[in-house]
């Protein structure tokens, strides 16, 4: 049997997809290149935006259409929904919740194979995973020792779930309540991973800075952790942890961007200058609709806190790197709320923006608001806000001109071709990068094998999205 996994969505479902591949490959399934080529095909699926599910609908259709014999789990943001589940009646093997793929994809492997030995325990295959202090569901599927996709970069997930529960969003009824993993099996698997030497850590969770592991182990406490691990602590314990590598997290919570958060990363010498808060709206009234619990003034005085206390020049710290999430057309926003939206990132100036018209949700407080903003209208909301993040964008941008900045290489873009032309030159590659501070870079050098290493690069020219820049 071969598998092939359609991820959409978040940086957590590709987390999700590479622990799948760890199961599916203790079962003897292999990796296929393409849907064509596999056996059973798993969809990650993500519920936030309608245009995301109906992405799923589509594809599986298809795949039904031309290969009736295949295997289609779905597990993610959409496995539980009644009304999913009964549009894709008969086309889909499975519908299983992500928390519980270990114990529900035995099933279908076992019918697949119609074999007595598919049918034993999971715990029979020897499926690799961290040990771990709680062996709930939860526990158990992120324990479980991914199949990482990529060789220097690592998605770590720390907690899932949410307790927010934003009027617009699916999160606590998809993934439910929040379950933060052990302090324990988090540092092992970063220890691990920078044995390896990966270059550059993300702790993942729906609300990561809500982390909070109220039973931490004895050896912890030994090591001087007291009490409760929270988000701050548990940063300053990898911190610790020895080697050179960089740490980031996604995605933030205004509400629990503490002082002590802002801190700890301004201390740090391996959190990168990059800082993920969603705002959603630049209107306390909408905010106050969507459940958010705060206010833009106090939005506000946060992004004031990280901007004075992060840029530390005696560490070598860059000027932070702010991103925000915007959702345009929410029921009942009006043109002059939306103008407050605006204004925001007019006055913040962010370096990057996920701007999204607003989806109704089933399950969700909103699903029951009149969606009374046209297509039209929020399409052209967004389009004003996208034009507003350009220009700061760019502005923020060029202030790398001439700074020299390391840089984490992604990808190889292009190989040097050879030319009689180029003799008395070197051929040079081209390269994909980025920052500490998450900025995209390309840049041009003869040297090969570049890939997952760190290198220096003097930024020459800066555009709205990227920047480019030559290889000291």
């Amino acid at each position: 049997m071969k598998y092939y996994i359609k991820i959409f969505g978040c940086q957590m479902n590709q987390s999700d997809a590479e622990r799948i591949a760890t199961y599916l490959e203790k079962y003897k399934i292999k990796s296929a290149a393409s849907i064509d080529a596999a056996d059973l095909v798993i969809f990650v699926t993500c519920g936030v935006r309608q245009s995301a599910e109906d992405r799923v609908y589509g594809q599986i259709n298809n795949i039904k259409k031309k290969y009736p014999q295949k295997k289609v789990i779905l597990t993610g943001c959409l496995a539980h929904r009644k009304d999913v589940q009964r549009r894709l009646k008969g086309k889909v093997n499975l519908f299983c919740e992500i928390k519980t793929f270990p114990q529900e994809i035995v099933s279908v492997i076992a019918r697949s194979r119609a074999t007595k030995q598919s049918r034993v325990r999971c715990t029979e295959y020897g499926i690799a995973t961290l040990p771990s202090v709680a062996r709930d569901d939860k526990s158990n599927y992120l324990n479980i020792i991914p199949k990482y996709t990529n060789p220097y970069t690592a998605y770590i997930p720390i907690m899932t779930g949410c307790d927010n529960f934003c009027a617009y969003c699916v999160v606590p009824y998809a993934r439910g309540r929040e379950y933060s993993r052990p302090t324990e099996d988090i540092l092992m698997e970063v220890k691990v991973l920078v044995k390896r030497g990966y270059k550059e850590i993300i702790l993942l969770g729906q609300n990561v800075n809500s982390y909070k592991n109220l039973t931490p182990s004895l050896s912890l406490t030994r090591r001087g952790s007291e009490g409760e691990v929270d988000f701050p602590k548990l940063l300053r314990i990898i911190e610790k942890i020895p080697g050179n590598f960089w740490l980031t997290f996604l995605t933030s919570h205004p509400k629990d961007m503490s002082d002590e958060l802002i801190k700890t990363i301004a201390k740090s010498k391996k959190i990168c200058e990059y800082i993920s808060l969603p705002a959603q709206s630049g209107d306390d009234k909408i905010l106050r609709k969507m459940n958010r619990h705060y206010t833009i003034e106090h939005y506000k005085n946060l992004i004031k806190k990280i901007r004075r206390s992060i840029p530390r020049p005696d560490l070598g710290k860059l000027t932070p790197a702010i991103s925000t999430d915007i959702i345009v057309g929410f029921p009942g926003e009006t043109k002059k709320q939306f103008e407050n939206s605006a204004k925001l990132l007019k006055d913040i100036k962010f370096d990057m923006a996920y701007i999204a018209q607003y989806s109704p949700r089933p399950e969700t407080a909103a699903w029951k608001l009149k969606d009374n903003i046209s297509k039209k209208e929020k399409v052209l909301r967004e389009k004003v806000l996208t034009e507003i993040l350009s220009k700061t964008a760019l502005a923020n941008n060029k202030k790398y001109v001439g700074k020299i900045v390391e840089v984490l290489v992604d990808k190889e873009i292009a190989k040097a071709k050879p030319s009689p032309l180029l003799r008395l030159s070197l051929s040079k590659n081209k390269y994909l990068a980025h920052t500490r501070t998450q900025k995209k870079i390309i840049f041009h050098s003869s040297k090969k094998n570049l890939v997952g290493k760190c290198v220096k690069v003097k930024i020459i020219k800066a555009k709205a999205f990227g920047l480019e820049g030559e290889i000291l």
